[in-house]
């Protein structure tokens, strides 16, 4: 079950970076360099690898539910901070 699960990982992950490749075909909005996709990629990759080491570590439904919650908000404070800034450390992409 696991290796299914990552298996469907790269896919997942390959669609969401496919967005802003594609929107930057469209609009001069999106302007993403091949560091933000590396970035992006990692954060998203990282993320589905804590994700998978919790539901397989993890027994009690609750404190799974609570730590897969808790690494969802920390990657999009995470994107959010790169993008736009929202908590002004030099990382910001603002």
């Amino acid at each position: 079950m696991q290796n299914r699960r990552l298996k469907i990982l790269f896919p997942i992950i390959i669609f969401i970076l496919l967005i802003p490749f594609i929107a930057m075909q469209f609009t001069d909005e999106v302007n993403w360099t091949a560091a933000d996709f590396i970035v992006a990629g990692g954060l998203l990759f990282g993320a589905g690898l804590i994700s998978e080491i919790v539901i397989k570590k993890t027994k009690n439904r609750k404190h799974k539910m609570v730590l897969l919650g808790a690494i969802f908000i920390i990657l999009i404070l995470i994107w959010i901070e790169l993008a736009v800034g929202i908590f002004g450390t030099p990382f910001s992409g603002n």
